[in-house]
């Protein structure tokens, strides 16, 4: 099922295209239920979110840029929002950020579900698979894998998640090698829902922190995360979310399409 799809499907036809990306608008019960949905029609979609750092990669890498096209995309962030705000007058409704989503969602879903956890280190695999159970005890959670294989080991996992199956399958590499994963080795035959969560099996694993939820209500869990671990994010926040700005102010100049950075301009 591919974005325009997902959209039909939701009944919503509300999109704001973000360096076009196109991202959904929704509230967080209506895409609760839109997630049912699908789950219970088995209507196979590749679900991913955006936000500034990964609307910056797919901004510059064309291969990324259009495998997101076939995703249904959730908006997480206070850059995305900051990016509607200024595209189109007013923020997403809700922010649906995996981590505090994916969790929500399992938790709100009471049919239950078998879900594929693949990628992390095995032990933070593991440590968040305990915790989902114990979070939303109607779901069985199965690990499938670490995250880290070589392409020799890709048919015997690819072969694991077609056998069992899931429902779900939660796979967290990274962006972007997560989605791009998943658009070359992920169909209908393996599961219903595949989704990118990023670092989410490493947060509940509880092996790294997550911010006070104060921060979080200001919605300045970035901050907490640059604080954390600087040396890996500076680039990411510190250049990345001025950089993203910048890439939406000049979509906004140009009557909405996404504009190409200038020969020399900071990538």
């Amino acid at each position: 099922m591919n974005m325009h799809t997902a959209r039909a499907a939701s009944g919503l036809d509300k999109l704001k295209t973000i360096l076009g990306i196109s991202v959904l608008a929704i509230r967080w019960d209506d895409a609760i239920a839109l997630l049912n949905r699908l789950i219970s029609e088995q209507r196979f979609t590749k679900v991913s979110f955006l936000n500034a750092h990964n609307a910056n990669i797919a901004y510059t890498d064309p291969v990324f840029a259009e495998a997101l096209d076939d995703f249904l995309i959730l908006p997480d962030g206070i850059g995305v929002d900051l990016a509607a705000k200024l595209l189109y007058g007013a923020p997403f409704p809700d922010n649906l950020n995996g981590t505090d989503f994916i969790p929500a969602f399992l938790q709100a879903s009471t049919r239950p579900l078998t879900v594929g956890l693949l990628g992390a280190t095995r032990v933070n695999a593991e440590a968040a698979s305990v915790k989902l159970a114990a979070l939303a005890t109607q779901h069985r959670f199965v690990v499938i894998h670490d995250g880290y294989f070589s392409a020799a080991q890709e048919p015997e996992i690819i072969g694991r998640i077609a056998r069992l199956r899931p429902d779900m399958l939660l796979v967290a590499m990274g962006v972007p090698r997560q989605e791009l994963w998943i658009e070359r080795h992920i169909d209908e035959r393996h599961c219903t829902l595949p989704i990118a969560v990023g670092a989410l099996l490493d947060f509940l694993s509880g092996s790294v922190p997550r911010a006070p939820m104060w921060m979080r209500r200001l919605r300045l869990e970035w901050l907490f995360r640059l604080a954390v671990e600087p040396g890996r994010l500076w680039r990411r926040y510190v250049v990345g979310n001025p950089l993203f700005l910048w890439r939406v102010v000049k979509q906004r100049w140009s009557g909405g399409r996404a504009v190409a950075d200038a020969p020399g301009e900071l990538r």
